[in-house]
């Protein structure tokens, strides 16, 4: 029987092995082979000997399974590994675990499921940020209404929108490329950190075991890695689910039926909107990754506690870890990929964008008129006061604001029809928008 959505219903495999029972199970038995390694490199143990451990490192050969077996006599963990591996190690068993504490094995394959997420997680980032490239660049020109406070703005471009996302995206994979060495280190010093269990070479050692697994090499450490480096990486994670969130939550808020300029795309000859209302085409991919967000972003909380240990280290946080970690990073995969779906079959109304642009009745270039009437010698309050006053009438009176400035003598006097009628095109007030759209996306693919 299975409980958590994990299992049935969210996150890519590839994410979940990494955090599965034989993921962890795997990578610790990657570390114990590293430490005889390392002591085989300093001439303690000898290469026959390493053979045989390298050989029974395996989760083939010493299988989760048996390990769990002797965990619930010893209700310890890593001695359950350690003495499953001696079964099958025969005349090297005396070298294995040799001059480490459980929390060296346990911290040091950590920073291994964690180097291999953020290795899932850049290359996942980097699919979407080209997916986002390539709809900026699409839709680079295409006028849509701005909105601030849930209002209508002035003119914007769906390109800019998402050249916006671009930029904000590519920041986080520069945060990600910032952070990594901090969050994949490992520590092999022993119980308290001094190394005194690992002799006279301990920082050798130490350093000759992470450098060959791959992983950075501490200043210092009690018996734990400081687990300010997990809040940094969890931290990150809610950030970029954030990020993420607020990408779809613009496209379901776009996707309204009053407002209907892009939505998500909808297999209208199978799928269902709803059991009751045939017509439905909800969002539903956009809704459910911003759900799943939310649940990363709440794994931050118990990551800062789980730095408070006592002393050089208790065992409050190692039951919370098995979820902020794992969690985190299998549901943030998840929803990386459902942003790439989402934004990739992208669908987008310019015809619909126009008409709610036209809807407005021109109110939207009122600061457009307000700046050529300054240009044109009118005192800037001045000019505000006169846009105010001839959107409050067409506001009032149901008009088109060019009507209404076609009746103010203050206007007329400044520009003839024409003129006005200029001022009146959404795209004459666009900006340096698109130059904008072509910097984002260049700078953007330039790192991918």
């Amino acid at each position: 029987m299975t409980v958590s959505p994990l299992d049935y219903r969210y996150g890519r495999q590839e994410a979940k092995d990494i955090w599965s029972r034989e993921g962890r199970h795997g990578r610790q038995l990657d570390v114990e082979r590293a430490l005889i390694w390392a002591h085989c490199q300093l001439g303690k143990v000898s290469a026959e000997h390493y053979d045989i451990i390298a050989d029974i490192a395996d989760p083939g050969i010493v299988t989760a399974d048996r390990v769990e077996e002797i965990e619930a006599e010893t209700r310890h963990d890593i001695m359950a590994l350690t003495k499953a591996m001696a079964e099958k190690a025969g005349e090297a068993a005396w070298c294995i675990h040799l001059g480490a504490t459980s929390n060296d094995i346990v911290d040091t394959a950590v920073a291994l499921q964690i180097r291999d997420s953020i290795r899932i997680q850049r290359k996942m980032l980097k699919i979407l940020l080209n997916t986002l490239c390539d709809l900026a660049e699409r839709e680079r020109d295409t006028v849509m209404l701005g909105r601030t406070h849930g209002q209508a703005a002035v003119p914007i471009t769906f390109g800019l929108k998402i050249a916006v996302f671009v930029d904000e995206f590519r920041r986080q994979l520069e945060r990600l490329d910032e952070l990594e060495a901090r969050a994949i280190t490992g520590k092999f010093l022993g119980a308290v950190g001094t190394g005194a269990a690992q002799g006279e070479n301990a920082k050798q050692l130490q350093k000759l075991i992470l450098n060959h697994l791959g992983l950075s090499v501490p200043v210092a450490t009690t018996q734990v890695v400081g687990r300010d480096r997990y809040i940094e990486w969890v931290g990150w994670m809610a950030n970029v689910a954030t990020s993420i969130e607020k990408l779809l939550q613009e496209v379901r808020n776009l996707q309204r039926s009053e407002i209907a300029e892009v939505g998500e795309w909808f297999d209208t000859e199978k799928q269902v909107g709803s059991s009751t209302m045939a017509h439905k085409r909800n969002p539903i991919t956009a809704e459910n990754a911003c759900g799943l967000a939310r649940i990363v972003r709440s794994m931050i909380i118990p990551s800062y506690e789980n730095a408070l240990l006592w002393h050089e280290r208790d065992l409050a946080n190692s039951s919370s870890e098995r979820f902020t970690l794992s969690h985190s990073m299998i549901l943030l995969d998840d929803i990386l990929a459902k942003c790439d779906r989402v934004m990739g079959k992208c669908v987008v109304d310019a015809e619909r964008m126009k008409a709610n642009i036209e809807s407005q009745n021109g109110l939207v270039m009122a600061e457009k008129m307000m700046l050529a009437l300054v240009d044109s010698g009118m005192h800037r309050d001045n000019a505000h006061e006169v846009l105010r006053g001839a959107s409050m009438i067409a506001v009032a009176e149901g008009r088109h604001l060019r009507e209404v400035c076609g009746e103010n003598s203050e206007i007329t006097d400044a520009f003839d029809s024409d003129t006005l009628d200029s001022l009146f095109d959404p795209m004459s007030h666009l900006g340096v928008s698109g130059e904008i759209v072509d910097e984002a996306v260049g700078l953007t693919r330039s790192i991918l």
